[in-house]
């Protein structure tokens, strides 16, 4: 059994309810075409015909959150020649709820056109994980009759309701809605038809209530890829927006259509840290929600431990691959979510999340340290690492968590217990950023946590780094028996900006991020082309992730080394045109001399939440606005030659109010808006 593959459907989502077409816009039963709602499949098929014949289609194009217009032609119909005469402008808008499809049939014939309209119709109500592993083995349910142009079906956990406007209603085996039409010359007409999902067994994921938690910016670019990359990424957020049935008012994002549209805890960090720019709310309904399902209990099957912050919520427990390794609906295999909520509420704190936001979440952050000295180091050698001993869980608990993603530079694999490299740099940052915030609320025990990371930093010096052919850098990981696991990884990125480097190893990790190896890509790749395992097409050994690219050229921005980071942040953007302005979750690592435009990874989820952020991310990072709420200041230090061009940008929140940056061709850079009282930095 294969995953079916994605790279060449069209995603349409309002969260929890999400469309994967062909670009034609029929549904259609196979792979994972359908539409879904909270990790069910809803609808198998809908294909829409014109005289029993699929109409041609000719283009497609996303048009705002939750909307799609496919458009194709009835070529047989109207009037004869060279230029066709009747037009089909599909529009699927889906709501989080079900779908609308809307049918804008218009003819620009010199005579009448009579047609009959047909949507064939399935649903088989298959699990999320069945379809992801190519197990569906159930048959369509057959369809019920309704009423007047409406046809049900109904299982356990879910009733679904069809209603055509206008249509004959066809039930059993092969339900359909069929429409009549008759067009006078030059004549138009729309039909209609809407699904509606019922969800009596309680869904674990619900529709975020009210506006999106920021507005969008007002972005003035020269480089115009970054605005329309922007624009799309902003509708997709916006259509990824979830809450929990128990706390509707928190928001955050789910990680991605179709297979994660649900919460994640590192997709969803990453996530709204990057969208901190645009206010804090996001960051503060994030955090909530992952600070009541904090674990209480050790549970190796779960992977639950008191303190530690979760890795995703399900429906039910699911199938993970072909092995049929199961893992329960809230799973907590994972080893870096726990520090990066800790630095998320850091960094909101930072930018002005309010105080009485934060106070409630201290004890939160005192269990989130105490996993980190309880938990998180089970031989207690000083390093933060993994091993599933469930023996169903996750292999790899990193973000790179395929199991086949930790190799040496000679392709074999490393065995676990494993300690990942960027793992220690988030549980250096973590610690001092937890010994802010002990600090500023009055509370004990930071001195404790800086001294952790201090001796973090001392043991990683010692044991992580290693030669290659370029010089010393840091080890993907260490293996079982501590030896440094020494491909050459974009995860040593994501030391940048932690703290756990000195400047002189920064400089050394910036050279290599900037190599060949890595960076010859549209982005930087997650392994070096020089190591034995890499591959352009690995999901994670050799291919690009727009979010990987993301942070580490944040984090290259921030500790000056501007010319590396201009270069990821231009690979991002001519991939992004590429994907038409939406960044899938991860395509090939091929060098841009090899191929003129990135090829797609064949089951890339899109949109995927922190692809999208990413786009944010660039913003940011040109910009180079960072604030300090608590301390009365922000820092302003643009990207060194302004290598994206002029760029303002309005709308950007600090502590809640307005403030407004501009970089000028030649970098220089003014920011209006900062709070009252407010001392701007220059960082150069």
């Amino acid at each position: 059994m294969l995953q079916p593959l994605l790279h060449d459907l069209v995603g349409t989502v309002m969260a929890p309810t999400g469309a994967l077409s062909g670009t034609d816009g029929q549904l259609r039963p196979a792979g994972v075409q359908g539409l879904f709602h909270a990790d069910r499949r809803v609808l198998s098929q809908a294909r829409l015909l014109v005289d029993d014949t699929e109409p041609e289609a000719v283009g497609h194009a996303h048009d705002g959150a939750g909307r799609t217009r496919f458009v194709s032609l009835a070529r047989w119909l109207g009037d004869s020649g060279a230029d066709p005469t009747v037009r089909l402008d599909r529009v699927r808008e889906l709501t989080p709820y079900g779908m609308t499809e809307s049918v804008e049939i218009s003819s620009t014939a010199s005579v009448p056109v009579n047609a009959t309209v047909t949507v064939e119709l399935a649903c088989d109500f298959a699990a999320m994980d069945a379809v992801k592993t190519g197990r569906v083995t159930g048959f369509p349910v057959p369809a019920a009759a309704a009423g007047q142009g409406r046809l049900t079906w109904r299982s356990a956990g879910a009733h679904v309701i069809v209603t055509g406007q206008g249509a004959e209603a066809r039930p059993g085996d092969e339900p359909r809605l069929t429409w009549k039409i008759d067009l006078p010359p030059r004549g138009r007409t729309t039909l209609s038809w809407r699904l509606v999902v019922q969800d009596p067994a309680g869904a674990f994921v619900v529709p975020a209530a009210g506006p999106p938690e920021w507005s969008p910016p007002r972005v003035d670019a020269a480089d115009r890829r970054l605005t329309r990359l922007l624009d799309q990424a902003l509708a997709d957020l916006r259509s990824l927006r979830l809450a929990t049935p128990d706390a509707p008012e928190d928001t955050f994002l789910g990680a991605g259509v179709p297979w994660f549209l649900t919460l994640f805890g590192r997709d969803s960090i990453w996530a709204a840290r990057m969208l901190l720019p645009l206010g804090t709310a996001l960051a503060g309904g994030t955090l909530r929600v992952l600070a009541r399902r904090q674990g209480e209990r050790l549970d190796p099957r779960s992977g639950e431990a008191p303190g530690k912050i979760m890795h995703e919520l399900r429906r039910h427990a699911i199938v993970l691959g072909e092995d049929g390794r199961r893992v329960p609906a809230a799973y907590y295999g994972t080893i870096d979510a726990t520090p990066l909520w800790i630095s998320l509420l850091h960094d909101a704190w930072r930018w002005g999340l309010p105080e009485h936001e934060v106070e409630p979440l201290l004890p939160h952050l005192e269990a989130a340290l105490g996993w980190l000295a309880d938990h998180a180091d089970p031989d207690r050698d000083g390093f933060l690492e993994y091993v599933d001993t469930s023996g169903h869980g996750l292999a790899n608990q990193g973000w790179k968590d395929s199991g086949d993603s930790i190799r040496f530079h000679d392709g074999s694999l490393a065995e676990p217990p494993i300690a990942l490299a960027e793992v220690q740099g988030y549980a250096h940052q973590a610690a001092l950023h937890g010994a802010a915030l002990l600090d500023a609320f009055g509370r004990p025990g930071a001195d404790r946590w800086r001294e952790y990371a201090a001796t973090l930093a001392g043991r990683f010096r010692a044991a992580f780094w290693v030669d290659g052919a370029h010089g010393p850098f840091p080890a993907l990981a260490l293996d079982r028996d501590k030896r440094p696991v020494d491909a050459l990884t974009s995860n040593i990125g994501h030391l940048l900006g932690t703290g756990l480097l000195t400047p002189e190893e920064s400089a050394q990790v910036a050279g290599l991020l900037g190599g060949p190896g890595l960076a010859e890509g549209f982005g930087l790749r997650t392994m070096s082309a020089l190591d034995a395992g890499f591959s352009p097409l690995s999901y994670h050994c050799g291919s690009i992730w727009p979010h990987d690219t993301a942070i580490v050229l944040a984090g290259l921005a921030r500790e000056g080394f501007d010319a590396q980071a201009a270069t990821l942040a231009e690979g991002l953007l001519a991939a992004a045109e590429s994907f038409d302005y939406r960044l899938p979750e991860l395509y090939g690592g091929d060098a841009r001399h090899r191929v003129g435009r990135p090829v797609a990874y064949p089951a890339a989820c899109r949109p995927q939440a922190w692809s999208a952020a990413a786009a944010l991310t660039i913003v940011h990072a040109a910009l180079g606005l960072h604030p300090d709420v608590p301390a009365g200041q922000a820092t302003l230090r643009p990207l060194a030659g302004a290598p994206l061009g002029a760029l303002t940008v309005g709308g950007l929140r600090v502590a809640g109010g307005e403030v407004e940056v501009s970089v000028a061709g030649d970098g220089t850079a003014t920011v209006t808006g900062l709070p009252d009282g407010m001392r701007l930095i220059p960082g150069r």
